[in-house]
């Protein structure tokens, strides 16, 4: 089935952009949903974690406490790479498996980190990126997560740039004017992905751009 990875930075609109396409008729696989799955109570992930982690790391119900890991991830270089052992390899095998048995018009594999790892090229055709101004990302993660304005900084230093991910990008979604204009730029995509074979070579590149 042709497959797209949709990705960009923190806060850019990644999920809002994927419940359209979704809606439109698209299957979506979410790899921070797999994620949040393995590292749930009683979670496939969380052995591993403890071992290597310790106590410390978990909440009281069992799960992976995210706050905890995530400062513990940014603050060593050697937590994050241990913490990318575990999970990563997990991830793109429950992420490869949704594929593979998705059942939809087209898939779209939502990977915040498409650009970074390089994961997954193999499997999609197309990327297209969520794309908005730098303030504009913190101004929304702040009000979604809580996270203070240093803790976001934090967040993009360790993502690709927006240079980075528009010079990945087949296809671009700019999301600055709001939910409607949001709306229709996917339904944009969601036609052009429609048209587009299911034998196209990854990556391969066909005129339209949503841009």
């Amino acid at each position: 089935m042709f497959c797209v990875g949709l990705t960009g930075g923190i806060g850019s609109g990644k999920s809002a952009a994927a419940d359209m396409f979704k809606a439109l008729g698209a299957a979506i696989v979410d790899t921070d949903v797999i994620a949040r799955q393995l590292t749930a109570p009683c979670g496939s992930a969380i052995p591993a974690l403890r071992a290597a982690f310790g106590d410390a790391i978990l909440a009281a119900d069992g799960a992976l406490d995210r706050n905890r890991m995530r400062a513990l991830a940014f603050s060593s270089a050697d937590a994050k790479g241990r913490l990318e052992q575990i999970l990563h390899p997990m991830i793109r095998a429950e992420s490869r498996r949704q594929v593979g048995e998705a059942d939809g018009a087209y898939v779209v594999l939502v990977v915040p980190l498409l650009v970074e790892t390089g994961s997954y090229r193999d499997i999609v055709k197309r990327i297209v990126v969520v794309d908005c101004e730098e303030q504009t990302q913190i101004r929304r993660t702040m009000a979604r997560s809580g996270l203070d304005e240093s803790a976001v900084h934090a967040v993009m230093r360790a993502q690709a740039t927006r240079s980075q991910r528009l010079a990945a990008a087949d296809d671009v979604i700019r999301n600055e004017a709001g939910l409607d204009e949001l709306q229709k730029q996917v339904a944009a995509l969601d036609r052009l992905y429609r048209q587009l074979p299911d034998g196209t070579s990854p990556r391969e590149s066909t005129p339209g751009n949503a841009s």
